[in-house]
Protein backbone atom coordinates (compact mmCIF):
# COMPACT_ATOMS: atom_id res chain seq x y z
CA UNK A 1 0.00 0.00 0.00
CA UNK A 2 1.61 3.29 -0.71
CA UNK A 3 1.89 6.31 1.40
CA UNK A 4 0.74 9.70 0.28
CA UNK A 5 3.52 12.22 0.86
CA UNK A 6 2.68 15.69 2.44
CA UNK A 7 1.70 18.49 1.00
CA UNK A 8 2.98 21.76 1.58
CA UNK A 9 1.68 25.45 0.42
CA UNK A 10 3.97 28.38 0.76
CA UNK A 11 2.26 32.12 0.46
CA UNK A 12 4.54 35.02 -0.30
CA UNK A 13 3.95 38.82 -0.20
CA UNK A 14 6.14 39.87 -3.23
CA UNK A 15 5.35 43.31 -2.59
CA UNK A 16 2.69 45.62 -3.76
CA UNK A 17 2.06 49.03 -5.74
CA UNK A 18 2.37 52.84 -3.94
CA UNK A 19 -0.71 53.24 -5.02
CA UNK A 20 -3.93 51.74 -7.39
CA UNK A 21 -2.93 54.32 -10.24
CA UNK A 22 -1.06 53.50 -13.63
CA UNK A 23 2.23 55.38 -12.66
CA UNK A 24 2.85 53.55 -9.61
CA UNK A 25 1.73 50.16 -11.31
CA UNK A 26 4.32 51.27 -13.56
CA UNK A 27 6.94 51.28 -11.20
CA UNK A 28 6.55 48.35 -9.22
CA UNK A 29 5.87 45.64 -12.11
CA UNK A 30 8.86 47.40 -13.80
CA UNK A 31 10.98 46.18 -10.87
CA UNK A 32 9.45 42.91 -9.90
CA UNK A 33 9.50 41.87 -13.61
CA UNK A 34 12.99 42.73 -13.75
CA UNK A 35 14.13 40.36 -11.51
CA UNK A 36 16.12 37.65 -13.43
CA UNK A 37 14.36 35.05 -10.42
CA UNK A 38 10.77 36.21 -11.04
CA UNK A 39 11.16 35.89 -14.98
CA UNK A 40 13.78 33.30 -16.59
CA UNK A 41 13.48 34.56 -20.32
CA UNK A 42 16.98 35.47 -21.54
CA UNK A 43 17.11 39.31 -20.54
CA UNK A 44 17.89 40.16 -24.60
CA UNK A 45 14.61 38.95 -25.35
CA UNK A 46 12.26 40.06 -22.22
CA UNK A 47 13.51 43.23 -21.36
CA UNK A 48 12.42 44.75 -24.87
CA UNK A 49 9.55 43.06 -24.62
CA UNK A 50 8.76 44.37 -20.89
CA UNK A 51 9.72 48.05 -21.43
CA UNK A 52 8.18 47.95 -25.00
CA UNK A 53 4.87 46.32 -24.47
CA UNK A 54 4.04 45.09 -21.11
CA UNK A 55 4.81 48.21 -19.28
CA UNK A 56 3.01 50.21 -21.90
CA UNK A 57 0.02 48.37 -21.81
CA UNK A 58 -0.56 46.31 -18.18
CA UNK A 59 -0.59 49.41 -15.89
CA UNK A 60 -3.44 51.09 -17.06
CA UNK A 61 -5.52 47.96 -17.75
CA UNK A 62 -4.65 47.09 -13.90
CA UNK A 63 -5.13 50.27 -12.52
CA UNK A 64 -8.61 50.02 -12.10
CA UNK A 65 -8.80 46.38 -11.13
CA UNK A 66 -6.02 47.80 -7.85
CA UNK A 67 -8.38 50.69 -7.05
CA UNK A 68 -11.36 48.55 -6.91
CA UNK A 69 -10.09 46.46 -3.80
CA UNK A 70 -7.82 49.59 -2.24
CA UNK A 71 -9.09 51.37 0.92
CA UNK A 72 -8.16 54.74 2.23
CA UNK A 73 -5.85 52.15 4.49
CA UNK A 74 -4.23 51.01 1.28
CA UNK A 75 -3.85 48.02 -0.21
CA UNK A 76 -5.48 44.71 1.51
CA UNK A 77 -1.91 43.23 1.12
Amino acid sequence: MATEKPIGLLLCNLGTPDAPTPAALRRYLAQFLSDPRVVEIPRLFWLPLLHGVILRVRPRRSAAKYASVWSDAGSPL
